[in-house]
């Protein structure tokens, strides 16, 4: 599992409480890697209790609900340096909608065209918000090595999303299609 790389990455990058985190999950990590506010809480407990992190002192005794800050051990940026350099197979797509679609050819497609639409859309608006993210934070003289490997990593959520506008409005095409053949009858035979 990459989620605790994940976070390993945000506290070097920035040390964070648990709820900072999450909301920088939410707004650049996210698209990329997603994780609940949960899950985020349960894997710093699990890296603090491993060592490769640890809490920020407080300037006086912490209170319940005070929120604690993390910051990476040496144990935990050795860890993520392994990491970065181990050889790992891509993973397969799995996604539910592709399932349906190949589902909808035995069972008919009934109520498929509006989950396409709604797809659609969301990744449309996802596409619009990564291309806004790029324009603010990817401009002009933001060229150092780590600028320009996070740009990297956008542009693949960028061109991820452009796949995706790509094929749903092509899927879409052909439900459409095949709705209006249906609609039509079949084709007389001569």
């Amino acid at each position: 599992m990459s989620l605790p790389y994940a976070i390993l990455t945000a506290l070097l990058e920035k040390p964070s409480s648990g709820l900072e985190l999450t909301r920088r999950f939410d707004k650049s990590i996210g698209y990329f890697w997603s994780a609940t506010h949960q899950q985020i809480y349960r894997e710093l407990a699990k890296l603090e209790q491993s060592g490769a992190i640890r809490a920020l002192p407080q300037p006086q005794q912490p209170t319940r609900g005070q929120k604690k800050e993390y910051e990476v051990l040496p144990a935990g940026r050795d860890e993520l340096a392994a990491w970065v350099g181990k050889i790992e197979d891509p993973k397969p797509i799995r996604d539910a909608l592709l399932l349906r679609l190949r589902a909808a050819g035995v069972v008919g497609t009934q109520g498929l065209e509006a989950e396409v639409r709604r797809h659609l859309t969301l990744h449309r608006a996802q596409l619009a918000e990564y291309r806004a993210i790029e324009e603010r934070d990817f401009g002009e003289g933001r060229d150092s090595q780590s600028d320009r490997l996070r740009h990297l990593v956008l542009r693949a959520g960028i061109d991820l999303e452009n796949f995706w506008v790509g094929w749903l409005e092509a899927a879409q095409a052909e439900l459409d299609d095949m709705t209006a053949d249906t609609r039509t009858g079949p084709e007389p035979t001569p």
